[in-house]
């Protein structure tokens, strides 16, 4: 999969998915953000052995990984993680993280978009998104698409500095998602270019 499209200002981005030649292009990412971003990740994905697992999950089928690339540069990390256990084979987790630079622009929808079609295509059902309650912009992104909050497990994670946060589960269905995405999207007239 690979879309060249155009985000609401008129900038060109490349969403395709994660590949083997990509982990020095995602540590790069990684290890660009700021402190206050990476603080909340679930593992350390500045670490290079920890990239090359993320990647080699992929070919189980069950994680799907997303990355969006300006000029050779990630700029867009996102990932959709299937459970593999068959009470939840129904379930995947949605994960997401966009560069400083590129918020604000449209590239988050986009990505979640591609992600959500990833998930219909494995005959994902609901969409559950995990994060620490400090990350209140995630929870009201999540808000807009339609996610509800399903339980606040306290102190239960620990952030970078080890201090213990809430951890907070949101979860919708696709087709609500696919509603509310579609609602966003007509608003800023996105494309495909190519």
């Amino acid at each position: 999969m690979e879309k060249n499209v155009k985000l609401k200002d008129g900038s060109e981005v490349l969403i395709r998915e994660l590949r083997k030649d990509d982990i020095d292009r995602s540590l790069a990412f990684f290890r660009g953000l700021p402190k206050e971003d990476r603080a909340y990740l679930r593992v350390d994905v500045t670490k290079r052995e920890v990239v090359e697992r993320r990647i080699n999950a992929m070919e189980s089928g069950e994680v799907g990984r997303l990355v969006a690339v300006v000029e050779g540069e990630i700029v867009a990390d996102g990932s959709l993680e299937r459970e593999i256990q068959d009470w939840e084979k129904h379930i995947a987790e949605l994960r997401l993280i966009v560069a400083h630079p590129f918020q604000h622009r449209g590239l988050g929808l986009l990505m979640a978009r591609e992600l959500f079609a990833m998930a219909a295509s494995k005959k994902v059902e609901e969409i559950l998104a995990r994060f620490m309650a400090p990350q209140a912009r995630a929870r009201s992104i999540l808000e807009r698409l339609g996610f509800h909050q399903d339980a606040i497990l306290h102190d239960y994670v620990r952030d970078i500095d080890g201090a213990k946060q809430d951890l907070i589960l949101m979860r919708c269905d696709l087709e609500s998602l696919w509603q509310k995405l579609g609602d966003f999207m007509a608003d800023f007239d996105w494309q495909r270019t190519r």
